[in-house]
């Protein structure tokens, strides 16, 4: 589904701060791409709205800080065929 840049970037932030979702997982639901979210939610949406910006940075930060575990996570569960 199509939306104004500005329109999707509030949606997105929105999202990412109700759900702490990951930008793979915003751009499954949204149906773009992981490149379109990023640069939706720290360009687009820093001038648009500061303060859910700030929120937005901080939940992906935290998922930034916690990539390589579920990284391990995933890989563990490849290798024990679960």
């Amino acid at each position: 589904m199509k939306y104004d840049t500005t329109d999707r970037a509030q949606m997105l932030g929105v999202y990412i701060t109700e759900t702490g979702a990951t930008v793979r997982a915003a751009a499954k639901v949204f149906g773009v791409s992981k490149s379109t979210v990023h640069k939706d939610v720290t360009d687009r949406l820093k001038k648009e709205n500061a303060s859910l910006y700030k929120e937005v940075e901080k939940i992906l930060q935290k998922n930034k800080s916690e990539r390589h575990i579920r990284g391990g996570l995933a890989t563990k569960k490849k290798y024990k065929g679960i």
